[in-house]
């Protein structure tokens, strides 16, 4: 039995559609590194209070390493069954799928039972295939349910596609957004190109992925020739490990853009917050140390708002990096206005009840 874009409810294809916030949820562990099931819980009702549109997990932020642990049922069940009973209105629910044609349809199999809409569609495992073999993995996984694209960058797994595998990709009828995360402006403009070559536009959300440019890349006008005239696609919201932390700052941040691309008017403040957003990334996924510590800098952030009670993960090597904690103090006196710390400290009980 495929899941459809057409079996979604109205409000999911139209929050999706209209661009919203979409954390990439991260894992609460504890010291023994086992599943926090209660701050577990307490995120997800964090994200949704935060105004967040969806949830993204069992991704990268969630740890890969949950299949190995036999985690990736339990968390994704965790995240579904809190979201319906904590969310305000329908929330888009969208479960990272990794691994070969096998693994990845069983996981998309998984998702669908557990309510999710989509499957976002790491391609990691791809390394070194031909395009066609690609391509083919792709259609057979939209058999299951509709696909989320994920241009994940190579430093940390990722693998190239140009724009000739967009085009191909944004043909499939079961693609319903595509995340763009390679961190490079030059792989970014393939995907916009590959979506717009496919004609793909009205049927097929962008949303950035590149933490490092996320404002930027909400306000930019992509506008791109094609036989019969030149068309321009915009990237709708985001679906970011970034934005897993200060979330409810991201709600208002994504609305500043929205307003702001609605008007017609770019003002140079918000210009200038791109760049204070991409400082604060480089403190948050450890920049300096080869983004190392990635994820455990934002366990960090939540660490010191008391979401969760360490940063601990999966893997015992992965941590902070030399320097991060500092640079996380920086960032912290730099830009309050970035942080949610207020909105956690006069929440944090309710979600963790």
């Amino acid at each position: 039995m495929t899941l459809t874009v057409a079996d979604w409810p109205e409000a999911v294809r139209k929050t999706l559609a209209e661009g919203c916030v979409i954390p990439a949820h991260l894992l609460a562990l504890d010291a023994d590194r086992k599943l926090d099931a209660r701050r577990q819980r307490a995120l997800t009702r964090y994200y949704l209070d935060a105004g967040a549109g969806g949830l993204a997990v069992g991704v990268h932020s969630t740890q890969f390493a949950i299949r190995e642990r036999g985690l990736y049922q339990p968390v994704l069940k965790l995240a579904a069954e809190t979201a319906r009973d904590w969310a305000k209105r329908p929330a888009v629910l969208i479960a990272g799928l990794v691994g070969r044609t096998p693994q990845a349809t069983k996981e998309a199999e998984i998702a669908r039972g557990l309510g999710y809409h989509a499957g976002l569609l790491s391609l990691a495992a791809w390394k070194g295939a031909a395009e066609d073999e690609i391509v083919a993995h792709c259609r057979a996984v939209a058999r299951v349910m509709p696909l989320v694209g994920f241009y994940l960058q190579p430093a940390v797994g990722g693998i190239l596609l140009g724009a000739g595998f967009w085009r191909r990709f944004a043909e499939i009828e079961q693609v319903a957004a595509i995340k763009i995360a390679p961190f490079n402006r030059y792989r970014t403009l393939d995907v916009v190109r590959g979506v717009a070559e496919a004609r793909a536009e009205g049927r097929v959300a962008l949303y950035t992925g590149n933490d490092d440019h996320i404002v930027a890349d909400l306000l930019t006008p992509f506008r791109v020739p094609r036989p019969g005239g030149a068309v321009t696609l915009r990237i709708a919201g985001g679906l970011l490990g970034h934005w897993s932390v200060w979330t409810k700052r991201a709600v208002e941040i994504l609305a500043r853009c929205h307003a702001a691309v609605a008007s017609g008017r770019i003002e140079p403040e918000l210009l200038a917050l791109d760049a204070q957003v991409t400082d604060t990334n480089a403190a948050l996924f450890d920049v300096a140390n080869d983004f190392h510590g990635c994820i455990a800098g934002c366990h960090e952030v939540l660490r010191r708002q008391g979401l969760l009670a360490g940063t601990w993960c999966l893997d015992p090597d992965e941590g902070m990096g030399p320097g991060q904690a500092a640079a996380l103090d920086r960032i912290a006196a730099l830009y309050p206005e970035l942080a949610d710390d207020d909105f956690v400290r006069a929440n944090r009980d309710r979600w963790l009840a």
